[in-house]
């Protein structure tokens, strides 16, 4: 001020006046907001703290969104506030208006979608999903991931249709074509049917649910898992890394095999086509040393039978149990090669062999015919000297007189 009162002119003094008084005035503003938002930071810290500390899912909830509406409403307040002083002309009044409506819609839909997500990780956190048994938090993180994706998509949807409506070509726009709804609903009908029928899928798994996030399944052919879920398709992560895009719609409309439906206990079978010399006593005290030093084994299922017999060999199947369907397809990798080496070590005459029978040839049987009937006389039958047709005066010794 006493800058101000040594100008000598005066429309120059009152400018410099007002526009030192303005700064005066924002610097204020600023750094009252600016104290109000560290406090606020260093209440919603403490209050963080406290929830960690209590474990309370109310308070995992209420706290960051009372903290992001907190942050958001001081800059929104500062706008308000500050906004005066830039002395904007009447023209742009309209423009001062249309920004700080768009501002706050955008803030509303923030705050609501980070509501939301709030309220996932808090759902999520009381069940992980990094444990044996996890099939509740397997179904609780499918149905919350859908629903998080359906509100979250309508909550955008509406914040543009608010935005858009807050200038009135676009609201006269909209009133033109909510005029003709009937054959607008039709045409939109027609050309959104598939997007609306996947949307309705996600909705019918996410309630239904015929799959969960990190589900076992086989889909066309491919053994895989259930990566993610959304609302127009799902992930499958094949065992050999590859990825797998397939519509919703596909796990309503075809079959497909959930081998972690209701619980991830699976059966494995080894199939062994053996001799039928195979010892199967020793051959069960063989299965069950194996499986008994390992740990993929979960002590239910041990057993060993005949299936089947065929024209060389035996069908043998050994059927163990496992946890999941990943440990099932080691261990039975493992105890079809510890079955096999014990064959092969102990048994060789066990492991399929092909018989082969030879008989002599047509020559050979006429020649060992002639070599016999080289000590009997021409009238000697073939048969026997008792055989009908051969008379006892026509038998003749070996130098050919008659007895």
């Amino acid at each position: 001020m006493p800058v101000v009162t040594g100008i000598a002119s005066r429309p120059t003094r009152v400018f410099w006046a007002g526009a030192l008084t303005a700064i005066l005035y924002a610097g204020q503003i600023i750094t009252l907001l600016w104290l109000v938002f560290r406090a606020i930071r260093a209440v919603e810290k403490r209050m963080r703290l406290w929830t960690e500390r209590t474990g309370s899912v109310l308070g995992n909830v209420i706290v960051p969104i009372l903290g992001q509406t907190m942050r958001l409403a001081v800059p929104l307040l500062g706008i308000i506030l500050l906004l005066p002083l830039l002395k904007l002309p009447e023209d742009w009044a309209w423009v001062r208006q249309k920004g700080f409506g768009i501002l706050l819609i955008v803030a509303l839909s923030f705050l609501i979608i980070r509501g939301i997500n709030a309220v996932q990780l808090t759902l999520l956190s009381r069940h992980p999903m990094d444990v044996g048994a996890n099939l509740s938090a397997r179904r609780i993180y499918t149905q919350v991931s859908v629903i998080r994706k359906i509100i979250v998509s309508v909550v955008v949807i509406v914040a543009t249709g608010s935005i858009l409506m807050l200038f009135d070509p676009v609201r006269q726009f909209g009133t033109s074509i909510l005029a003709s709804a009937g054959i607008a609903s039709v045409v939109i009908g027609f050309a959104a049917q598939k997007t609306l029928g996947n949307v309705l899928a996600g909705i019918q798994i996410a309630l239904t649910q015929p799959l969960l996030i990190d589900d076992i399944v086989v889909v066309e052919g491919e053994f895989g898992q259930i990566e993610e879920i959304t609302l127009t398709y799902v992930t499958v992560r094949t065992w050999d890394l590859r990825r797998m895009i397939l519509p919703i719609t596909y796990f309503v409309e075809k079959p497909f095999q959930n081998w972690s439906r209701v619980s991830t206990e699976l059966l494995g079978t080894v199939i062994l086509y053996l001799d039928y010399q195979v010892p199967l006593g020793e051959l069960r005290k063989e299965l069950k040393r194996l499986v008994e030093n390992n740990p993929k084994w979960d002590r239910k299922v041990c057993g060993l039978q005949v299936t089947d017999t065929k024209q060389s060999t035996i069908e043998v199947r050994a059927l163990v149990s496992s946890t999941d369907p990943g440990k099932a397809f080691d261990l039975r990798c493992e105890v079809r090669e510890g079955l096999i080496e014990f064959l092969r070590r102990n048994h060789p005459q066990s492991l399929p062999r092909v018989r082969n029978v030879t008989e002599p040839s047509g020559e050979e049987i006429q020649r060992k015919k002639s070599k016999d009937g080289a000590a009997w006389s021409g009238k000697e039958h073939e048969r026997g000297s008792k055989s009908p047709g051969v008379q006892a005066d026509d038998r003749v010794d070996g130098d050919g007189s008659s007895n």
